[in-house]
């Protein structure tokens, strides 16, 4: 699958290092790992503003989207139009929805059809693929 923003693996990595990634956001982002839940610094995180991929800080997600889904992970009921590409991912011996960055294509976790109301959509994402951004700045 092609995406509009390319890079090797250094420089990912360089990226990264740049904007201050947790550790395993390279594995997260590039290698589809999963960090464990109840761990990621934006589970918790209800400030106003709005979440962007850490590799290529495209706008994913507002925070008047996210709630609190008790997974472990920071869910979103709507992701910003346009901005993430879902993909059939049979790993682990079941049938998910992985998301990506629809331009660098990083990892961002999985859309699972039991959120609430409108969309009833929960996009349960890795602390470690996101970037906040608030209001105020």
């Amino acid at each position: 699958m092609s995406f509009p923003i390319q890079k090797t693996d250094a420089q990912w990595h360089a990226v990264l290092q740049e904007k201050g990634a947790e550790p395993g956001a390279y594995q997260v982002t590039r290698h589809a790992a999963t960090e464990r839940p109840y761990t990621g610094k934006y589970e918790q995180h209800w400030a106003d503003g709005s979440y962007h991929c850490i590799c290529c800080g495209s706008k994913l997600f507002n925070a008047d989207t996210k709630f609190d889904a008790g997974c472990g992970w920071p869910s979103f009921s709507q992701a910003i139009p346009g901005a993430i590409r879902e993909i059939v991912d049979h790993s682990h011996g079941m049938s998910r929805t992985e998301t990506v960055c629809a331009q660098c294509g990083a990892h961002l976790g999985h859309v699972f059809e039991d959120g609430p109301r409108p969309t009833g959509l929960r996009y349960c994402m890795n602390s470690a693929s996101l970037d906040f951004s608030s209001d105020a700045s």
